[in-house]
């Protein structure tokens, strides 16, 4: 599962992926937009413009945009950002790599299998939409639904 962490990370990149990327938008904006709770959002944008997601500027017309365009941000990225692995077991994960302690035989483990295509599944997902792809099938659904 998601933390909220990352849930709301998500939340604040979309708002940002709808906007001009030269507008930068105020924590207050981006958290009334999305009822989030403003404090938690500001460690949140903050960490994500340590690791280049989000660039920001301070003082008079300060706030945070996109630090690249919204098709070259991945779910993926934010999800590795904010809450690690992807991966449900350890022994699968791609960037978290750690053996299971308990076992006998990593080759023939039958969870490992199960587990690692699931890993796979979810990071083809993850990593195959981008901001931009979200927003575009968030458009074309509202469309729809005229």
């Amino acid at each position: 599962m998601l933390s909220q962490k990352c849930k709301y990370a998500l939340q604040a990149l979309m708002v940002l992926a709808k906007e001009n990327s030269d507008k930068l938008l105020l924590v207050s904006e981006i958290a009334e937009r999305e009822n989030l709770p403003k404090k938690f959002l500001e460690a949140i944008l903050l960490e994500l413009n340590r690791n280049g997601i989000v660039r920001s500027r301070r003082g008079r017309g300060g706030g945070y945009a996109l630090a690249k365009p919204a098709d070259l941000i991945t779910f993926g990225q934010v999800v590795r950002i904010m809450d690690g692995a992807l991966a449900p077991l350890a022994c699968v994960s791609v960037n978290y790599y750690r053996r299971c302690e308990e076992c006998r035989d990593e080759q023939g483990c039958d969870i490992r299998r199960v587990m690692r295509r699931v890993r796979d599944a979810i990071a083809s997902e993850l990593d195959g939409t981008s901001l931009a792809k979200a927003v575009a099938e968030g458009k074309a659904l509202a469309a729809l639904n005229l």
